[in-house]
């Protein structure tokens, strides 16, 4: 039993069934999730299109979200409800809920398991904003259903999302004010990696206000304000929260299943086993990594480790987790964060500007960095931070390296292109060989090479 057809949900249902488990699937509203219909698909077709200076404009931004629903459906065939039915998979469309701890009812029908998997995923959060949710904000469930450019436009919330869409919005030619109550933005990246992207957005004309305390919102008409305890207002089109998620655990009955919740989600171990040991959760709904590509990973451990009594699929923290924001430039991280590298006596960090990269230099790109952080004294690489134009393309290289305990002269043995970004991970091979060539080894190689004259 499979609960939730996105991402996580999807896969698997689909290993199961490839593994030749009876299966069935059920989803309360679109199958893809969110990821095909109010995510990763239709934000990164935006993107693209806002990267064409040709196409910034109001007739510009309506003709990219033309394209964008175009290429949704065609990619939701992949996740059809006929494709599903092909490889056997029994799909039901309504809400699931738990009876007990070993069936759910949707609708009229009952449905037992041996196994289950919840993938009910995470929406979006509304802050704790009087009168917000009565001026009817934007979220990212509904953003992508715009068909005219909002002329002046408020984003709440400096992470990912935010900072993706601010940007965006602020090339097609909305007037945008980005709020964030923190003091910088991407709380989860690198500071100076958040410093980078915000003189980026500031570029293109975002207006940042950093440490904004937002106390009211109000609308009058069309115009939807927003007041600040400082008193100063601001009139807007739109308003687009992107300030969190929050898990989708309502109305499913599982408590009735014994299974436990917090406020991340439902409660998994290691295994992705719930304190039921017949359900497992996965994706956004039981996971810290809201990505797609982490559900995907998620799913591909829980199917095995449901299906063959916990053995095969392994375990979720061995998982190495990358990820991006796709601004411009992008940042991409993986493994240990600069934060967590400076709480630990174990581990040096090397950091590679752009400044010096032909590629960069070619494309006036040099605003970014490579940072990797090396096990003390040695070549293991433990984490790297890359900001730079296509990093979430290059990071894979860095993660394929922590993936299989690659050392990082292994990089730099490897031949890379000319010219391209991505030989700056080769150039952080060579810098971290410098610094081991002490000034003894250095008197040694002198003496030699004197000798030898």
């Amino acid at each position: 039993m499979v609960i939730g057809g996105g991402t996580a949900g999807l896969v698997s249902a689909a290993i199961a069934a490839g593994l030749g488990a009876r299966v069935a699937l059920v989803e309360r509203a679109l199958l893809g999730g969110d990821c095909l219909n109010v995510g990763c698909v239709p934000s990164k077709a935006l993107i693209h299109a806002a990267r064409d200076s040709a196409a910034r404009s109001p007739a510009g931004f309506a003709r990219a979200m033309t394209r964008m629903r175009r290429i949704r459906a065609e990619l939701a065939v992949v996740d059809s409800a006929h494709r599903f039915r092909e490889m056997g998979v029994d799909l039901f469309l309504g809400r699931g809920e738990f009876i007990d701890d070993n069936s759910i009812s949707v609708g009229a029908a009952r449905l037992r398991f041996r196994r289950a998997i919840v993938a009910t995923g995470a929406r979006a959060a509304l802050p704790p904003i009087p009168g917000l949710a009565a001026i009817e904000p934007l979220t990212n469930e509904t953003v992508f259903g715009l068909t005219a450019l909002p002329s002046r436009l408020a984003i709440i919330g400096g992470g990912p999302i935010g900072c993706e869409l601010a940007q965006t919005f602020a090339r097609f030619g909305s007037t945008v004010v980005l709020f964030e109550a923190g003091d910088r933005l991407l709380a989860n990246d690198d500071a100076d990696a958040g410093a980078i992207v915000l003189d980026a957005l500031r570029r293109d004309g975002v207006d940042v206000r950093l440490g904004s305390d937002i106390q009211r919102a109000t609308r009058n008409g069309s115009v939807r304000t927003l007041q600040l305890r400082d008193g100063e207002q601001f009139d807007f089109d739109e308003v687009l929260v992107a300030a969190g998620r929050t898990p989708n655990v309502e109305e499913m009955g599982l408590d009735r299943a014994r299974i436990d919740v917090d406020k991340r989600g439902i409660v998994v171990d290691d295994h992705l086993r719930t304190t039921n040991a017949h359900v497992f959760a996965v994706g956004d709904v039981a996971s810290r990594y809201q990505f797609t590509h982490a559900a995907d990973a998620l799913a591909r451990l829980a199917v095995p480790n449901a299906l063959f009594f916990g053995i095969g699929g392994g375990k979720a923290s061995d998982l190495v987790m990358p990820w991006c924001t796709y601004t411009s430039p992008e940042v991409a991280h993986v493994g240990i964060t600069e934060s967590e590298a400076r709480k630990r006596s174990d581990v040096d960090s090397l950091v590679v500007g752009l400044e010096h990269n032909d590629r960069a230099r070619l494309e006036s790109a040099e605003n970014g960095y490579l940072r990797l952080h090396l096990g003390r004294g040695s070549d293991r690489i433990l984490g790297a931070t890359l900001v730079a134009e296509g990093a979430g393309d290059m990071i894979g290289e860095v993660a394929v390296a922590i993936t299989n305990r690659m050392k990082l002269g292994s990089i730099g043995r490897t031949i890379h292109p000319y010219p391209t970004t991505a030989s700056i991970v080769a150039r952080a091979a060579d810098a971290r060989r410098r610094e081991k060539l002490t000034p003894f080894a250095r008197r040694m190689f002198h003496m030699f090479f004197s000798f030898i004259r």
